[in-house]
């Protein structure tokens, strides 16, 4: 073996070993009979590059497809990419512009789809040769695309039948508009930024029946002043006594002439501002539900490129009279863009008297997560999904278990969520993407089909029944490709990109055909997802599953949490705290990188990632790897036919029964998510108890045991490191695989550990033996302890003594006092009906332990030392307790800054536990 492993040699020589032996396909002849596992990757988008949140999520699936492959299931992990419209076609529009070739607009849609399918081909799915360097098992002969072929069938089948069952319908409604992108965009793609801006006060007059001012005036606020054109109403809390002699009563719009009325209605707040708030229900969410209630007209005042739209707008206009003043607003703003608006308009109001006050305000505003532009609530014509009636069944499936979060708490926002869900709004204004299968007669019909020659035969059988046609006629039409495609419009716009990849757990495996696979993988097992799309696309999912499939589209759903930095603060660009997985990978290697995750991926708690932790957990790997090299240099080979319940040597047959607790422990914790405790258990077995413990406890009996003890012990370590290797295997593959590889006799490619059986040490327990050699690690390990918290010297031989021991104990004692000695580094072992006086004193295992240290250590000035550093650490404690005890800190202070002092504090508290241990240990001398 070499003398280091590096990660950057063995890697791609594994991935190949996995590619030639086919190790993550599903569907091997020789699993035709095991049990499916199956599970879906949530598909990155294919302009995407592997982020941390990316490493987390396939990491902890990876681990779940790897444990159960080597249980014996047959496992199918689908992979695939999203066709990601937005981003997608903004690369390819930027990289139009950086090249200065014709924009989107002078190419027509069907050369800049061309050009974004070239795209695709050349440079997209680049995250996919990634994902395969972190180690993801995917059955990559599988790899799907949103936008191949057989998923554009499903998604148009989907569209059509929720059409025609009426969950699918056209609707004017406000929608998040990015007037950058000029699309309707998802509340994933919109961020909330908070800026300083200002709160501007208007007054606005009170008019009588006969629409006359009574000197009286409403005072509203406002922080975007250009939308008032649009106002519809002004809301008062029907219990504000201020205005009760309003209600029903009218004020004059400024600026337009427009008389709309007051309405009594509890979304105006009392207790805020003037208790009066504009109502505006073509440019506020919040407005337009006031505005259903009291059924207010929609005045949507701005155009696709936000800006201002007054001229030829009719539902401006309606029931304006045409005045002086009117005709000054319209020909000030109209056209103008929003923000030049919103100043000519504090303008105009200042100049008629009509601005109360202007006030700093900070506040957040919604900005287009990709174009940076502030996003407008507008009005617009979309297409909907009913997703209320959707959402019923997918409530029901978690309420009643068939589908099950982990952790559980997530279930109260997946309720929260689907209990108050609004109409699902599925058209994008893009030209990448699925187009929605809907097309346009010149009489006005609409006709919605999976292909355009269903569509345009419906189209020629409806005109022939409304006479627009005769049989003779269509007939021709039908006949003539030409004129049956310049018969119909197609509508212009795409699906949203949720709504194919809600179809994902079954459009993958081959519907709407009921293919084999489809019967045998659907309902997959899990799925393995972040919180940020329990509502996006975990809750979609579920509804499309049921209502399609008839059942939920998978068992369990396991939430992960997000990777933070080492401080817990989010990563970000504008921080600069990001850290690239990638550079990880190379600098580290992917298996520390995806062992780091695991250790920290506690359930519900974020994960705090430095690269310390990374780095150390490479030193994991090549504490592993020199314990393959010690096996290597003493020639332990495990050969198949060995028979290890017949070990005669207790501490191999303990090592073997602490193999079989730790598989115990891995499986279990791995069947419970619980990755970070799974984890854990094999670090432990691997460099507490195989390494430090095992490996040194065992070599007297490599130099100088009986044969037969020899053979059985070079048997046994290679044996257990086997064990080591398969249950580290579904975290460290890489590692795992070449230790594999290189203490195998068969060819990688004929064995490959991806494919080897998960342990099965059923038996294998022994209580017995644990006692034995329990008994004599914690003692070892507590003269350890004291040794180093008493600043014992290190080449210092102590005695032990043991304090009216059992016979039992002094009996183990005498059989183990060689490898006491030796470890504990003691000069020798007695036994004492009393400790000595001066002596430390501990307690193992219900046996009394003393240590004479008297001519080792100055007692008195370790008293004094200990003392000095516990007052220390009480005052530095006190400090963080005061800063931890302020309200103020709590509210002001960064997460992250408060959970770090948490930390602090937790760390010291434990560090003057210790102290305070081995200050009563010296009080009892």
């Amino acid at each position: 073996m070499d003398k280091t492993f590096d990660p950057a040699a063995v890697e791609r020589r594994v991935s190949d070993a996995w590619e030639r032996a086919g190790a993550f396909r599903a569907g091997r002849p020789d699993r035709v009979n095991a049990p499916p596992f199956s599970m879906v990757i949530p598909p990155p988008n294919v302009t995407g590059s592997l982020h941390m949140g990316h490493a987390l999520n396939n990491t902890l699936q990876d681990i779940l497809c790897r444990f159960e492959r080597m249980r014996g299931k047959d496992v199918l992990w689908q992979p695939g990419t999203d066709h990601a419209g937005i981003a997608t076609q903004m690369v390819v529009e930027r990289q139009l512009m950086e090249r200065q070739e014709p924009n989107r607009r002078d190419l027509g849609r069907e050369k800049f789809l061309e050009r974004v399918w070239a795209w695709k081909v050349e440079s997209g799915g680049a995250i996919v040769n990634q994902l395969k360097r972190l180690g993801a098992s995917c059955d990559w002969s599988r790899e799907r695309f949103t936008m191949d072929e057989g998923l554009s069938r499903a998604v148009a089948k989907v569209f059509v039948q929720l059409y025609r069952e009426g969950l699918i319908y056209k609707d004017k409604r406000l929608v998040n508009y990015d007037p950058k992108l000029q699309t309707a965009i998802s509340d994933l793609e919109v961020q909330q930024v908070e800026i300083k801006g200002s709160l501007w006060h208007f007054k606005y007059p009170v008019v009588d029946q006969s629409g006359r001012d009574t000197g009286e005036f409403i005072t509203v606020a406002t922080t975007r002043p250009e939308t008032m054109l649009g106002d519809t109403a002004v809301a008062v809390h029907p219990d504000d006594e201020r205005y009760r002699h309003l209600h029903g009563q009218h004020v004059r719009l400024p600026l337009v002439g427009r008389l709309i009325p007051i309405v009594a209605d509890s979304y105006s707040d009392p207790e805020k501002g003037t208790g009066a708030v504009k109502i505006t229900p073509a440019h506020d969410f919040n407005d337009f539900e006031v505005g259903r209630r009291h059924d207010l007209p929609l005045v949507n005042v701005l155009d696709a490129d936000a800006k201002i739209t007054l001229r030829e707008n009719e539902a401006f206009l309606a029931g304006v009279l045409q005045s002086p003043e009117l005709n000054e607003t319209v020909t000030a703003l109209d056209g103008q863009d929003r923000f030049v608006a919103r100043k000519r308009v504090v303008e105009m109001m200042d100049a008629r008297g009509l601005l109360a006050a202007t006030e700093p305000h900070t506040h957040v505003v919604p900005h287009g997560e990709r174009s940076g532009a502030v996003v407008e609530p507008w009005l617009a014509d979309q297409w909907y999904v009913d997703a209320k009636t959707l959402a019923a069944p997918a409530l029901a499936a978690v309420r009643e278990g068939r589908a099950k979060f982990i952790p559980k708490n997530w279930e109260k926002t997946y309720f929260d969520w689907l209990e108050n869900i609004e109409p699902w709004c599925i058209s994008r204004q893009l030209w990448w993407g699925h187009q929605i299968p809907a097309w346009y007669a010149p009489w006005g019909a609409v006709y919605v089909a999976e292909t355009e020659e269903e569509a345009i035969a419906e189209a020629l059988g409806d005109a022939v029944t409304r006479g627009i046609y005769d049989d003779k006629q269509a007939g021709e039409i039908a006949e003539d490709p030409v004129r049956a495609r310049e018969l119909l419009t197609r509508d212009e716009d795409v699906l949203d990109t949720w709504f194919s990849s809600a179809l994902w757990p079954f459009s993958t495996l081959g519907w709407p055909d009921e293919t084999p696979e489809l019967k045998r993988y659907y309902p997959t097992s899990a799925l393995v997802t972040g919180f940020d799309i329990i509502f996006f696309w975990v809750a979609r999912m579920m509804m499309m599953g049921l209502h399609f499939r008839h059942e939920v589209p998978f068992h369990d759903i396991y939430i992960h949490a997000l990777v933070r930095d080492e401080k817990g603060a989010k990563m970000s660009k504008s921080k600069g705290n990001v850290i690239d997985p990638l550079h990880l990978i190379d600098e580290y290697g992917a298996d520390a990188l995806r062992f780091t995750l695991a250790a920290l991926a506690a359930q519900g708690r974020d994960v705090k990632l430095s690269t310390q932790r990374v780095e150390g957990y490479r030193n994991f790997a090549t504490k592993l790897w020199n314990a393959f090299r010690f096996a290597e240099m003493n020639n332990c080979v495990h050969l198949d036919a060995c028979e290890f319940s017949r070990n005669s040597v207790e501490i191999n047959r303990w090592i073997l029964s602490q193999a079989a607790s730790a598989t115990t422990e891995v499986s279990a914790s791995i069947q419970a998510y619980r990755f970070n405790d799974a984890a854990q258990a094999v670090y432990r077995f691997i460099w507490n108890i195989v390494c430090d413990w095992y490996l040194e406890l065992v070599k007297p009996l490599l130099a100088g045991s009986s044969e037969e003890e020899q053979r059985e012990t070079r048997e046994t370590i290679a044996f257990v490191l086997e064990i080591c290797v398969k249950l580290l295997h579904p975290f460290m593959p890489f590692l795992t695989e070449e230790l594999w590889r290189q203490t195998r006799a068969v060819p990688a490619s004929e064995d490959v550990l991806a494919l080897a059986r998960w342990p099965d040490l059923t038996g294998y327990e022994s209580s017995e033996d644990e006692a034995q050699i329990g008994w004599m690690i914690d003692l070892i390990s507590e003269i350890r302890s004291i040794r180093a918290e008493l600043n014992v010297p290190a080449a210092a031989q102590i005695l032990l003594v043991f304090v009216d021991a059992a016979p039992e104990i002094a009996a183990r004692a005498l059989k183990w006092n060689d490898t006491i000695r030796r470890l504990a580094r003691l000069s020798e072992i007695v036994s004492a009906p009393a400790a000595p006086p001066g002596a430390v004193q501990a307690i193992v295992r219900q046996t009394v332990i003393a240590l004479p240290l008297g001519d080792f250590i100055d007692v008195a000035a370790e008293r004094r030392r200990l003392q000095k550093e516990i007052a220390r650490e009480e005052k530095d404690g006190a400090k963080l307790d005061a800063k931890l005890a302020n309200p103020d800190f709590l509210e002001r202070a960064p997460e992250e800054v408060v959970e770090e002092n948490r930390e602090r504090r937790a760390e010291a508290r434990a560090r003057v536990a210790k102290m305070q241990a081995a200050l009563e240990r010296l009080a009892e001398t």
